[in-house]
């Protein structure tokens, strides 16, 4: 599978030249990369975990960088993105989806993500790790190659308005999911409001946002069941560390 163009590959190619450039925190977000970066290894999968249901929609997953650091900042797996530098959205991956659970995971078996690769996208979504387990489990369920996977969540996440929730919580840190739906909605002409699924961590602390897309890569509703947080919830929002 080959959605990517070739004026979608370009786009991928300043990835990770910066921190995200499209927050209104990007002042406060760094990208420092170690010299060497050493291949993550490829976790086992067992049978029982492999679903090869069809996939109806995409959903492109981002975590709001401070709530995971809050909790997971002394662990040394999290040390670039937690540690070494800041950040405010950062790229979970692109999930290839059925309109109901159980939903497509480790289709096939999985290849490693060349180091190079891993590189290549390391500000925008900061663990080796993860990048290597976003192949295993969900790229290889709708694409042949992990450079094309990865460069086609590259250019949603690039082409992709990213509005500050600090930003938007103001001195009081306090923010209704509906509210951070308007934003988006409002900073990405054609992303309707049902686009965006919201979620959150214990306590109703922002966690993440998804964004749905139909089978061409273009903005749709999601599942009404896969929304997440409803509008009127409101959510604790991390900031950036100083």
């Amino acid at each position: 599978m080959r959605f990517i163009s070739p004026v979608l590959a370009i786009l991928v190619l300043s990835a990770c030249s910066a921190a995200p450039e499209r927050s209104a925190s990007a002042a406060a977000e760094t990208c420092v990369l170690p010299e060497s970066i050493p291949a993550p290894a490829i976790e086992t999968v067992r049978p029982a975990e492999v679903v090869r249901t069809p996939v109806a929609y995409y959903a492109l997953a981002l975590t709001w960088s401070p709530e995971w650091c809050r909790t997971r900042a002394d662990r040394p797996s999290e040390r670039l993105q937690c540690v070494d530098n800041r950040f405010g959205w950062v790229l979970h991956g692109l999930w290839p989806n059925s309109e109901r659970d159980p939903q497509p995971r480790f289709c096939r078996p999985p290849t490693p993500v060349p180091v190079a690769t891993i590189r290549r996208h390391l500000c925008q979504t900061p663990s080796p790790d993860l990048i290597q387990h976003e192949w295993t489990a969900h790229g290889v369920c709708g694409w042949d190659d992990p450079d094309v996977y990865f460069a086609q969540a590259a250019a949603l996440w690039n082409a992709l308005e990213r509005p500050d929730p600090v930003a938007l919580a103001g001195p009081s840190n306090r923010l209704t999911a509906g509210a951070l739906r308007s934003a988006f909605a409002d900073a990405n002409p054609g992303l309707p409001r049902e686009a965006v699924f919201v979620g959150v961590a214990s306590g109703n602390r922002l966690r993440e946002i998804r964004i749905c897309h139909d089978l061409s890569m273009k903005p749709r509703p999601c599942p009404t069941e896969a929304r997440g947080t409803p509008d009127a919830v409101v959510m604790r929002v991390e900031p950036i560390a100083d």
